[in-house]
C-alpha cells in the first residue's frame, strides 16, 4: 500500500479537495483506495457523505484503544473507503501525550495495508502531532499551494517539519511535489509566483507538479452533492486538471 498525505499549515489551498479527487480519481482507474480523515473539522468526511455527527467509531477511538481500524472504516457509495476523523481530534495534542504518539496512524494502517493499493491521507492546517502521524505514516508527501504571497511564505516551515520526520521517525518519507491550486493563468501576479513558488521548491529539493489545478464551479457543486469530480462532473476542466495530475503523479512516485 502506498500512503499518500496532503499537507500544509495554511488553510484553504484546497487539501480537502484534492485528497476527494486522488481518492476519487485512483479508484476511477481500478486501484483499492483507503482515504483518512485526520483534520477534526471533518470536511473529507462530511465531502464524502458522512454524517459525522452519527458516527460512533472514529480515529480518536482508534488511538485511543477503544475501537478497532477494521470496524471504524466506512465503504462509500463513491467506490473508495473511508476512515472517519472525529471532532475529539481537536484535542490530540493534549489528550496524547505518551512515548511513541507519533505511529499512532502508521500502527493502525499496519492491520489493513494489505487490502488497499493506495492510502491518502487529509491533514489539519496545523503542524501538530496529526500532521506528525500523517507523515510518519506516509510514503510521500504532496503539498497544495495556491500562487499566493503567504502560502510560499509557509513552506520553509513545513519543510522543516518533513525534515525532522525523516531524521526521526520516518527516513523513507518522499516529497512527491507542491501542486497549485486555484490557479489561475490570465492572471500576471499568478504566473509571477508560479516562478518564485518553482524557484523555492527547488531549493528545498522538490519539484511542482506540471499540472495546476484551476478554480471551478464543479468542486462547490460536487460538495455540495457529497459526491466526486469523475462521477458528477467527468467533462470539467477541473476535473480534466485533477485526472492530468493524477497521471503525473503515478509517473513520479512508480520511478
Amino acid at each position: 500500500m502506498k500512503t499518500i498525505v496532503l499537507s500544509n499549515q495554511k488553510g484553504g489551498v484546497g487539501k480537502t479537495t484534492t485528497s476527494n479527487a486522488l481518492a476519487a480519481g485512483l479508484n476511477n482507474r481500478g486501484y483499492r483506495v483507503l482515504a483518512v480523515d485526520l483534520d477534526p473539522q471533518c470536511n473529507l468526511s462530511l465531502s464524502c457523505g458522512v454524517d459525522m455527527l452519527a458516527a460512533e467509531e472514529t480515529l480518536y477511538h482508534v488511538f485511543k484503544g477503544e475501537s478497532g481500524v477494521k470496524e471504524t472504516i466506512i465503504p462509500l457509495k463513491l467506490g473508495f473507503d473511508l476512515l472517519p476523523g472525529g471532532l475529539m481530534l481537536s484535542g490530540a495534542d493534549m489528550d496524547f501525550t505518551q512515548t511513541g504518539r507519533e505511529y499512532m496512524l502508521s500502527e493502525a494502517l499496519e492491520e489493513v495495508a494489505g487490502n488497499y493499493d493506495f492510502c491518502i491521507i487529509d491533514t489539519p492546517p496545523t503542524l501538530g502531532v496529526l500532521t506528525v502521524n500523517a507523515m510518519t505514516a506516509a510514503d510521500y508527501v504532496i503539498v497544495p499551494l495556491t500562487a499566493d504571497l503567504y502560502a510560499l511564505q509557509g513552506l520553509t516551515q513545513l519543510n522543516g517539519l518533513i525534515n525532522n520526520i525523516r531524521k526521526y521517525c520516518n527516513r523513507g518519507l518522499q516529497i512527491a511535489g507542491i501542486l497549485l491550486t486555484k490557479y489561475n493563468d490570465r492572471q500576471n501576479i499568478s504566473k509571477a509566483l508560479k516562478g518564485s513558488i518553482e524557484q523555492a521548491a527547488e531549493k528545498l529539493g522538490a519539484q511542482v507538479f506540471e499540472t495546476c489545478i484551476r478554480e471551478g464551479v464543479a468542486i462547490r457543486e460536487v460538495q455540495l452533492m457529497k459526491s466526486d469530480l469523475f462521477t458528477e462532473a467527468p467533462k470539467a476542466k477541473v476535473t480534466q486538471d485533477y485526472n492530468d495530475f493524477i497521471s503525473e503523479l503515478q509517473e513520479r512516485i512508480d520511478n
